[in-house]
């Protein structure tokens, strides 16, 4: 396999991570939203608890586009 095409494969892979990153804060808000409907009275304090979830997700998404964008511009 010609090695441009295995770092473009590696990238391509890598950027699955932040389709990842994308559906777990859906996830992580679609359920706080759920969960702040049936108890109005904890939404507030879950709040805080859902945005640092989808701080963690999207850290792992910006980590994989690092990744992506190393593999295809580092040397």
């Amino acid at each position: 396999m010609d090695p441009l095409a295995a770092k473009y494969i590696g990238a391509g892979i890598a950027c699955i991570g932040m389709g990842g990153a994308g559906i777990g804060v859906g996830h992580i808000f679609g359920n706080f939203l759920s969960g702040a409907l049936r108890n109005p009275a904890a939404a507030g304090a879950q709040f805080t608890n859902a945005l640092i979830g989808a701080a963690l997700a999207e850290g792992l998404g910006i980590f994989s586009l690092v990744i992506a964008l190393l593999l295809l511009f580092a040397a």
